[in-house]
């Protein structure tokens, strides 16, 4: 069904979308944003057995679909390969690509595709058995890699083996499932990629105990939304949304007080939510578009923590993802 949806929608983006179309306008008619996320992975972006789904990615779609519609659920969630993602969006198939997705030049400049901002600040890792009695990276040589078939892990892999001059055999197979299966299984001895998607990926393997993340990262991996290019409105209006979710943060604005935080005497607090001024005019969106981000999906820090953070399955620790002035480089410019 989900292989149905997406061949319909890519068989049909183009009817909808030209060289000078409205997203929004798109968007407002169609009643709903049609996100493309991944096809499954822990903690990011994954649907239930009712076919619900959850996650960081998914988030940020809510919040987007929040700052529109000031409804959180107005989202039409599309599972996308890693192979198809970049198609999707540039066809229209998409209108946003909400999918661990590395904000690269290549990407950023030849694809007909711009990043908008950071989500998450990742880097690439190492999964290994503990059986392997192996601590770090540099000890690798010789070993069989598995790595996902057309992501920037290939490159970066191989950098790292040749510059510091470890031998290394490549499985390169195209999904993330079928990587799980042949690790699982022992057809590589290592698994590389983005050290958040290991830990996520760690909780598919027969006995996760028996793995682990070895401490070594080897590039930078700066995780966010993308739109298509040609239509800045739209742009705006998703790069704005990031920044929304890290001010609320930053101003301790949650979704238990979003609605308290309006009676603020604050003008900065005032302003972002949309008491005073025209932020949200500016971007073609209600006044009310920050508060709705917050009220319905909750600030940077809670999207954060129940998905990937200590109240999640993953655990993952903030780190560079904390705000800037909590030992993070996570920072948003001021809403005015």
């Amino acid at each position: 069904m989900k292989a149905l949806i997406t061949a319909f929608l890519l068989g049909t983006a183009a009817m909808a979308v030209s060289a000078k179309a409205d997203t929004l306008d798109i968007i407002k008619q169609r009643g709903a944003v049609n996100c493309g996320v991944s096809q499954g992975v822990a903690g990011f972006s994954s649907p239930d057995n009712q076919g619900k789904w959850t996650g960081f990615d998914i988030d940020f779609c809510r919040a987007v679909s929040a700052a529109v519609f000031g409804d959180a659920d107005k989202v039409n969630y599309v599972p996308l390969s890693t192979k198809e993602r970049f198609t999707a969006l540039q066809s229209g198939a998409v209108d946003l690509l909400s999918r661990q997705s590395t904000w690269t030049l290549a990407r950023d400049s030849g694809l007909g595709i711009h990043f908008v901002g950071t989500a998450y600040y990742d880097g690439q890792g190492f999964m290994v058995r503990k059986n392997l009695n192996v601590d770090s990276a540099l000890k690798l040589s010789g070993a069989t890699v598995c790595a996902e078939q057309g992501t920037t892990t290939e490159q970066n892999v191989a950098d790292y083996f040749t510059a510091n001059k470890l031998k290394y055999e490549s499985v390169v197979i195209d999904s993330a499932d079928g990587i799980i299966k042949a690790f699982d299984t022992g057809r590589c001895d290592v698994y590389t990629t983005d050290a958040s998607a290991l830990y996520a990926q760690r909780l598919k393997l027969t006995d996760p105990a028996a793995y682990m993340v070895l401490p070594e990262i080897i590039s930078k991996e700066p995780l966010g939304p993308a739109v298509r290019q040609g239509d800045d409105k739209w742009f705006n209006i998703v790069r704005w949304t990031l920044f929304s979710l890290v001010e609320a943060e930053e101003e301790g604005i949650t979704q238990a007080n979003a609605e308290a935080s309006r009676q603020s005497q604050n003008p900065v607090v005032r302003r972002f939510l949309g008491v005073e001024g025209d932020n949200g005019q500016q971007l073609g969106l209600d006044a009310n578009f920050a508060y709705n981000i917050v009220a319905k999906v909750g600030n940077y820090g809670e999207v954060f923590e129940r998905n990937l953070g200590k109240s999640s399955e993953l655990k993952i620790a903030r780190g560079l993802n904390a705000l800037w002035n909590a030992g993070g480089i996570m920072y948003a410019p001021p809403a005015r």
